[in-house]
């Protein structure tokens, strides 16, 4: 039997929360499309795109018009490219970039990832070429989003990997020097990557995912909030209950929405992420959540226990409304798409080393965060490493998107507009790790992986 009172407070949560279904993600195998001729290959992954994912956009226009529930994007993740693209020519990823631009364009949705490599233990000729062209790459496309995993719990850390990351990182950075070096926002260096993410720019279809498969990840933040705002002077073990509950409620739209897509798509239903992704809007930050839990601004003493607890919490609610849980799943912290974080940042509560601490206890990681422009490699390197070491010794998903933004310092700010949000330039430490960097070869795996 319906309640009334929950439809009325869904209600509430779309028109005056900000609660949405921030995407439904495709993911399409591109096995099939394999071919040792380029030209014969970019067809068959524009063909093998375009006939899958045709009805994509307007299945989940007709959900949205049904349900009433926001679904702010529709995506395709696909097979790591450089699986698929074996041993062809720089320019050759180059070509598969365009193609799956193409695509995108054609089918009319917002990002298409899988621009990927998988390089924790090494990388192959594939891996390599792809990775070379990363910045050509995402500097030619609009749509094409990139990711490469440079270490994981078991294989512990490549840091070749991360030295070629931090050079296409910031080659990135200039070839989009235009447009705010908007490239890295669509670059991300993952440790311990899923693969079953919806959410860009590190979702790609993993080897061991069906043919196609419907992914959603939720939003939510300001839903949270307004929840631990009613809930009134309360103890922590009531703020976490209150999470908890209205983590549920949110989750049990996302697998409504997966369930329809995945029915009228006539393909599997995989799983909901649970994570709370933020929007530059007012009202929809998991920098406001903190604060209404009792911290004078996100950054002070404070922030990371507030943010373990409700990372915590959200995750217990909502694995028990979802038949299947996967993704990221938990709280983000990127700080151009999250007002309060850009906020917290410009009154100077939040630096970079207190991100780094907090992304210890949630997802994803250091997440579109602008720093000055002239940054060194080997800086952006040693960022890369530390926050890639909190994945591996903690046998989670971490992950680095920073823009050091062409041309600009500290104090300045970047501008892309939509999720993607604007980003205060943060300040970073000048002391070098070169010589660090530069040994190259593998940071053993921790010790704690051994558990066969």
């Amino acid at each position: 039997m319906l309640n009334t009172s929950d439809i009325l407070e869904t209600i509430n949560m779309i028109r005056e929360e900000n609660l949405d279904i921030r995407t439904i993600t495709m993911g399409i195998s591109l096995f099939d499309c394999v071919s040792e001729d380029e030209g014969r290959l970019t067809q068959k992954i524009y063909d093998k795109i375009t006939k899958t994912a045709r009805r994509l956009v307007p299945v989940g226009e007709e959900i949205e018009k049904q349900y009433g529930i926001p679904i702010v994007n529709k995506r395709i993740s696909v097979t790591p490219v450089s699986l698929i693209g074996g041993a062809v020519s720089p320019e050759g990823y180059i070509k598969i970039a365009r193609t799956l631009d193409r695509a995108a364009s054609e089918l009319g949705i917002n990002f298409i990832g899988g621009f990927s490599a998988l390089v924790h233990k090494g990388a192959t000729t594939g891996a390599s070429n792809l990775i070379s062209v990363i910045p050509e790459a995402l500097a030619e496309t609009k749509m094409v989003c990139s990711s490469v995993n440079v270490a994981t719990t078991k294989a512990g850390i490549n840091m070749n990997a991360v030295s070629e990351m931090g050079k296409a990182i910031k080659r990135a950075a200039y070839l989009t020097r235009g447009d705010d070096s908007i490239g890295c926002a669509k670059l991300v260096v993952f440790a311990n990557v899923p693969e079953d993410n919806p959410f860009m720019a590190g979702a790609f279809h993993g080897v061991g995912e069906p043919e196609t498969v419907i992914n959603v990840g939720v939003s939510g933040p300001g839903v949270v909030a307004s929840a631990i705002r009613r809930a009134g002077d309360c103890d922590l073990t009531q703020v976490a209950e209150v999470i908890k509950k209205t983590a549920f409620k949110i989750t049990r739209v996302g697998q409504l929405v997966a369930g329809e897509a995945a029915t009228r798509l006539g393909v599997p239903f995989g799983i909901v992420d649970l994570s709370l992704a933020p929007t530059p809007a007012i009202g929809d930050s998991v920098a406001h959540i903190l604060e209404e839990i009792g911290l004078e601004s996100c950054g002070a003493h404070g922030t990371t226990a507030a943010l373990a607890m409700l990372n915590d919490a959200v995750k217990k609610g909502g694995v028990m409304a979802s038949s299947h849980v996967g993704g990221l799943s938990g709280a983000f912290i990127p700080v151009s798409e999250d007002a309060g974080m850009i906020t917290a940042v410009e009154r100077g509560a939040l630096s970079i080393e207190k991100l780094e601490a907090m992304t210890a206890v949630c997802s994803v990681g250091l997440d579109m965060i602008a720093i000055p422009g002239g940054t060194g490699e080997d800086v952006i390197c040693g960022i890369i490493a530390d926050e890639i070491s909190i994945g591996v010794v903690n046998s989670k998903t971490t992950a680095v998107r920073l823009i050091p933004a062409y041309g600009k310092c500290v104090g300045d700010s970047v501008s892309f507009g939509g999720l993607l949000g604007r980003a205060p330039v943060m300040a970073v430490s000048g002391w070098s790790p070169a010589k660090f960097i530069k040994r190259g070869g593998r940071i053993p795996a921790p010790i704690h992986s051994l558990k066969n």
